[in-house]
């Protein structure tokens, strides 16, 4: 946690409002492998990060209250019952969304004044939107007393991002966000949202993130159509997911499917079992093991699923020739940060 940010966050909220707030710290994350297989029901290994977000939040003394964003430098008044309308965009959506998935369940808490900052890298791919999500519900529900826990919390950010914003997205980021560990890495089914934190043995080595400089917007990007694609893989074969199949059931199908589309279906596949043998390995401290899964799981990632750019492949590429690299991969989500 940004200590320095915490304090900025601080400052900027007694000089708006005069009073003292609740602080929260919501972290981003990264995704050490198991890349769009966590809304195909299947593993994943994420682990949250020191970048994220700073909220200070407390109950409204006047109307509606207000919200600032201090790295834009915007702020705004929400109305009292959020529509319900879909695919709304800006930082403003994420918690209207919030408000909206509460009111579906018959919560209508309190205004409340905010003031929040990040030092996430915008369009990085490393979760500021579920960091945001998650430090505004869990802020609402300490001040406010809701009572929700921690996983229905997540449930709450994950519906609001779908629902609200238009992002058909997985759970892993909000997950991650809220459950992290510092020094572990979180194995994650998402089928039975059953999860195992795992030491990170390092040794002489450590992660370095690297920005691409390519920013993305998940909303705008092709990430729903590729999650219709594996959707419609599944319903041809008459399971609930991708994880329900195995290779040889994909295979028989290949003719009838774009090529593609098949290679898609058979990324996942491939990457649910490359996160299966990448905890096996973190277990046993394999750094060199785990280094060649995520080479491989980027590999997949640029030529079969299609989520890279040129300035990744370039970095992935520049990587495999440094002798002191034992991997790399794309960090974030769709060209964001490599590792």
């Amino acid at each position: 946690m940004d200590q320095g940010l915490v304090e900025i966050v601080r400052s900027s909220f007694l000089s708006h409002f005069g009073k003292k707030p609740t602080l929260i710290w919501s972290p981003g994350r990264i995704n050490i492998i198991g890349e769009h297989t966590d809304y195909n029901q299947g593993f994943v290994m994420p682990a949250a990060i020191d970048r994220g977000i700073v909220m200070a939040i407390s109950q409204a003394q006047n109307g509606r209250g207000q919200w600032i964003a201090t790295d834009v430098k915007e702020s705004y008044s929400p109305d009292s019952s959020p529509s319900p309308t879909p695919k709304r965009s800006g930082w403003k959506a994420y918690l209207l969304g919030i408000l909206s998935e509460l009111g579906k369940k018959g919560i209508q808490p309190g205004p409340v004044d905010v003031v929040f900052s990040g030092n996430i890298p915008p369009g990085a791919g490393l979760s500021s939107s579920a960091a945001l999500e998650n430090a505004f519900v869990f802020g609402l529900n300490e001040i406010y007393k809701l009572g929700l826990s921690p996983m229905e919390m997540v449930h709450i950010s994950h519906a609001a991002e779908q629902d609200y914003v238009g992002v058909r997205c997985g759970i892993m980021d909000p997950y991650a966000s809220m459950f992290g560990q510092a020094g572990k890495a979180i194995f994650l089914d998402c089928r039975s949202l059953v999860s195992e934190m795992i030491p990170v043995h390092l040794e002489d080595c450590q992660w370095i993130l690297l920005d691409t400089g390519v920013q993305h917007s998940l909303a705008d990007s092709a990430y729903n159509q590729r999650r219709e694609v594996c959707e419609a893989i599944a319903a041809r074969l008459e399971v609930s997911s991708l994880r329900e199949i195995d290779l040889k059931q994909l295979v028989k199908i290949r003719s009838e499917l774009p090529e593609a589309d098949y290679q898609k279906a058979f990324f996942v596949l491939e990457e649910n079992g490359r996160v299966l043998k990448a905890r096996e390995a973190l277990k046993n401290a394999d750094l060199l093991k785990l280094g060649e899964l995520m080479y491989e799981s980027h590999e997949g990632l640029s030529k079969l699923y299609e989520v890279s750019c040129e300035e990744l492949d370039f970095l992935v590429d520049l990587a495999r020739e440094s002798d002191g690299v034992l991997g790399a991969r794309m960090m974030g989500a769709d060209s964001g940060a490599v590792a």
